[in-house]
C-alpha cells in the first residue's frame, strides 16, 4: 500500500531548495537584496484575480486568471501545475533517450544506455510495428484457443503470470502486514477494464458499458474474427467481467487495510479455491511461499474459483483473448493503438487527441526500465548538494510534526508515546536509491518493440518474485527518481521524495521561505502525516498493522476525521451533474494529509522566521509571508480538468480535484483567516463547529 501525493508520475528538471536566510546573508545587504530580487521574480502576482477576495475563494483569487488563459491541450485530460512539470520533464527525458538511441550501437554492450537506446528505437520504429500487425500476440491467442479443460485454464493463468502478463487478479511482493520485516506475496482483486465496479451495474454508466462492448468487438475484429463472432465474444467477455465486478470491493472498501490483507497457508488458500492450485501457481512464479501469502479479498477469489468451475470455457477464452489484445494494443500497429485510445482516452476521459509517438514510447520505456532511466536522469539533473538541502527541510517539517504530537490536546499519554515512537522510526528517503538495480540478463533489440516489452515484463516479474520470502529492504523505492510525486509507505514507515519533485513550483533555489514552505514544505508535511491518517494510523513504527490506540483516542480521531468527510462530500465539481460530489470517504486519507501537511509547513515557516525577524516583516508585492505561503499552496494546485475525466476521478481517485485541494485545507486553518484578515461568515472561514483540526 503506497500513499501518493498527486497525479500521474512524471519527470522534471530539479531546482535547488532555499530553506532560510543564512547569517552571512542577513548581514550582507547586497546578498539580501539579490535574494529579494529573485523572490520578487518568483512570486509573480500577474495571475491574481484581485476582483475576488482570498477570503471568499482562494483558488479563484490565485488561479482563475491563469486557468482562463491556459486551455487544456488536446492531448491532455487536465492541465495545471503538475502537467506543466510533466511536460518539461518529458522534454528532459526525451533528450536522454534520444541521445541514448543515437549512441546505442556504440555504447558498451549490456549497458543501460544501450538497452534504453535500443528500446526507444524499437518503439519509434512505427513502420516495423505497423507491418507486424497483431503477429506479436498470435502465439498467445493460439494458446488461449487451445484451452480445452478446466485444468488447462488454470495452467494458462499460471504461465501468463510467470511471463509477467497475468490476468484476472494482481500479484506483487510487499512486507507482511503482521511481520513487516519479511516480504510475502499478495494477490488482489483485479481483472476489470472499466474504472470501478460501479461502472458494470449502475444505470448512470450504461453508455460507458455499451461503448466498452463496442471496443471489445472492434479488437476482436482486428484479430480476424467475423462480425458475428466478434460481437458474440464481446458479450461473453463482458459477462464474465461483470460477474467479477459484482464480487469486487468498492474503491472505498479497498482503502481499508483490513481488506488489503488476509494471510493464508497454501492449504487454506486451496480450500478457498478448490479449482485453482496455489502451490502450482507459485511454483510457476519461482516464489518462496513456504509460510503462506495474502489472499487479500476472499470473496472475490471465491467467485473467481466458482467461475473457473462453472463458467463456459468459451466465455473464459473470450475474456482472456480480449485482455491479451487490450493489454497489447498500445504496443501494436496503429489500428489497435487508435482503438485503445478512442475508448480509454476519448470515450471515458474526453481527451480529443492522442499524445505524440515519442511520448507514448517514452511511457513504455518508463514502464519497462524506469529505474534505469532514472539512473541517467539523476546523473544529469540532480546534483549531490540537493540532497543535503532537502534533508534540512525534511528535518524542519518533522520537528513541527513532533511538536504537534506532543501538544495534541485530545490524545491520551499512552497513545501519544506510541505516536512519538512511530515518529522516531520514520526513514526519510530523498532523490534516488542508495544502490541501483542491475539489468543484467534483460535482452533488448532495436527492432522488436513488443518483444522488448514482453521480455521486460518477464524480467521485472522475476525481479519482484525474488523478494518473496526474503527480508524487507527499507531502502527500496516504489517510485523512480524522475517521478514528480512523493509517497509514504506504512509497511516500512518511510517518506519518499523523488529527485524530480524537488524543483519549481515546489522548490526554488532563490525563493523566499514562504513560497518554499507553502510548496515543498507542505508536500513533506503531507507525506509525513500519512503515517497518522485513517490508514497509516493502523500501522506502528515498525510497519506492522497493530492497534496502538486506546478506544477513546480512536473514537476522538474518527470523530474529527468524519468532519473532514462531511466537508468534502459537499463539493460538487461538475455544474451540470450536481448529483456527483467528491467522495469524502474515498479521499479522506489525502484530505487529512493536505490539512495536516499544510499545518506542519506553516508551523515550520513560523519557526524559521522567528530566527529572522527582518524576513518575517518582509512583504513582496505587498503580500506578507503568511499570505505568500497560502498563495504558494494554492498555486501548486492550479489547474482544470475535462468533465469526463473529472467524473472518472470522482469515482476512482483517492485524491480530490485540484480546486478543492487548494481551498479545502486552508478553510480549516485560523492561520489562513488571520493572514488575509478574513471574518466569520466569509466562505473560506469554516464555522467553529465545522472546523477540522486533527494534529
Amino acid at each position: 500500500m503506497i500513499r501518493r501525493l498527486a497525479f500521474t508520475p512524471a519527470a522534471i528538471t530539479l531546482g535547488l531548495m532555499m530553506t532560510q536566510a543564512s547569517t552571512a546573508e542577513a548581514s550582507d545587504p547586497d546578498a539580501a537584496g539579490m535574494r529579494l530580487s529573485a523572490a520578487q521574480r518568483i512570486f509573480d502576482t500577474g495571475n491574481l484575480d484581485t476582483r475576488v477576495s482570498a477570503c471568499q475563494d482562494l483558488d479563484t483569487f490565485v488561479n482563475a486568471t491563469w486557468v482562463a488563459a491556459n486551455p487544456i491541450p488536446d492531448d491532455h485530460t487536465r492541465w495545471g501545475s503538475f502537467n506543466m512539470l510533466a511536460e518539461k520533464s518529458l522534454d528532459d527525458q526525451h533528450r536522454i533517450v534520444e541521445q541514448a538511441a543515437a549512441r546505442a550501437d556504440k555504447a558498451p554492450p549490456g549497458s543501460i544506455e544501450a538497452r534504453i537506446g535500443h528500446l526507444y528505437q524499437s518503439g519509434m520504429n512505427t513502420r516495423a510495428i505497423d507491418n507486424a500487425g497483431y503477429q506479436p500476440i498470435e502465439a498467445r491467442l493460439k494458446r488461449i484457443a487451445a484451452i480445452d479443460s478446466r485444468p488447462a485454464l488454470s495452467r494458462y493463468l499460471s504461465r501468463a503470470f510467470a511471463a509477467g502478463q497475468g490476468q484476472v487478479f494482481e500479484l506483487g511482493a510487499s512486507p507482511d502486514y503482521r511481520n513487516a520485516t519479511r516480504i510475502i506475496a499478495y494477490v488482489d482483486q483485479a481483472g476489470l477494464g472499466l474504472p470501478t465496479p460501479r461502472y458494470y451495474t449502475d444505470k448512470a454508466y450504461a453508455d460507458q458499458r455499451a461503448a466498452y462492448v463496442d471496443y471489445m468487438t472492434t479488437l476482436f475484429r482486428r484479430v480476424g474474427e467475423s462480425d458475428d463472432r466478434a460481437a458474440a465474444d464481446a458479450r461473453e467477455a463482458m459477462a464474465l467481467e461483470t460477474d467479477l465486478a459484482r464480487h469486487s470491493l468498492s474503491r472505498v472498501a479497498m482503502r481499508d487495510p483490513q481488506n488489503q490483507y488476509h494471510f493464508v497457508t497454501l492449504a487454506e488458500a486451496n480450500r478457498t479455491t478448490p479449482n485453482f492450485d496455489w502451490k502450482a501457481f507459485f511454483a510457476a512464479q519461482g516464489a518462496d511461499i513456504k509460510r503462506g501469502f495474502s489472499l487479500s479479498q476472499p470473496r472475490f477469489f471465491k467467485q473467481f474459483d466458482k467461475l473457473l468451475g462453472n463458467a463456459p470455457l468459451d466465455r473464459w477464452r473470450a475474456y482472456l483473448r480480449f485482455h491479451v489484445i487490450d493489454d497489447a494494443a498500445p504496443l501494436l500497429s496503429r489500428p489497435f493503438n487508435d482503438a485503445h485510445f478512442a475508448f480509454y482516452g476519448s470515450t471515458l476521459n474526453g481527451q480529443p487527441e492522442q499524445q505524440a509517438r515519442w511520448k507514448q514510447t517514452l511511457a513504455a520505456v518508463n514502464q519497462a526500465m524506469g529505474p534505469a532511466l532514472g539512473q541517467l536522469y539523476v546523473a544529469r539533473y540532480f546534483p549531490p548538494q540537493a540532497k543535503a538541502r532537502a534533508r534540512q527541510m525534511v528535518h524542519n517539517i518533522r520537528a513541527a510534526l513532533k511538536t504537534r504530537i506532543r501538544n495534541n490536546d485530545w490524545m491520551s499519554d499512552t497513545t501519544r508515546q506510541k505516536a512519538l515512537d512511530k515518529w522516531s522510526k520514520f526513514l526519510p528517503k530523498i532523490g534516488y536509491p542508495e544502490h541501483w538495480r542491475s539489468w543484467q540478463g534483460l535482452s533488448i533489440s532495436a527492432d522488436d518493440f513488443y518483444g522488448n516489452m514482453a521480455r521486460a515484463a518477464k524480467f521485472n516479474h522475476d525481479y519482484e518474485m525474488a523478494y518473496v520470502g526474503g527480508p524487507r529492504d527499507r531502502q527500496r523505492w516504489g517510485m523512480t527518481p524522475q517521478t514528480v510525486n512523493a509517497y509514504y509507505n506504512p509497511t516500512d514507515n518511510t517518506i519518499n521524495f523523488p529527485a524530480a519533485i524537488l524543483q519549481p513550483p515546489f522548490f526554488y533555489a532563490h525563493g523566499d521561505d514562504a513560497v518554499n514552505y507553502g510548496g515543498i514544505g507542505a508536500v513533506i508535511g503531507h507525506e509525513s502525516s500519512h503515517g497518522y491518517d485513517d490508514q497509516g494510523r493502523q500501522f506502528d513504527g515498525d510497519g506492522n498493522q497493530v492497534n496502538w490506540w486506546t478506544e477513546a483516542d480512536r473514537k476522538a480521531f474518527e470523530a474529527r476525521a468524519q468532519k473532514l468527510v462531511d466537508q468534502f462530500n459537499q463539493y460538487t465539481p461538475i455544474p451540470d451533474k450536481p448529483e456527483l460530489h467528491v467522495n469524502g470517504q474515498l479521499t479522506l486519507g489525502e484530505n487529512i494529509a493536505d490539512l495536516v501537511g499544510l499545518t506542519l509547513a506553516y508551523d515550520a515557516l513560523q519557526s524559521a522566521l522567528a530566527h529572522h525577524p527582518n524576513q518575517a516583516r518582509m512583504k513582496i508585492h505587498g503580500y506578507t509571508q503568511a499570505q505568500r505561503f497560502f498563495m504558494s499552496w494554492a498555486r501548486v494546485w492550479r489547474g482544470h480538468s475535462r468533465p469526463k475525466a473529472l467524473e472518472v476521478q470522482l469515482n476512482s481517485d483517492p485524491h480530490s480535484p485540484m480546486r478543492y485541494r487548494a481551498i479545502g485545507a486552508p478553510s480549516n486553518m485560523p492561520a489562513f483567516a488571520r493572514a488575509f484578515d478574513c471574518k466569520p461568515g466569509d466562505r473560506m472561514v469554516r464555522p467553529k463547529d465545522q472546523r477540522v483540526e486533527i494534529w
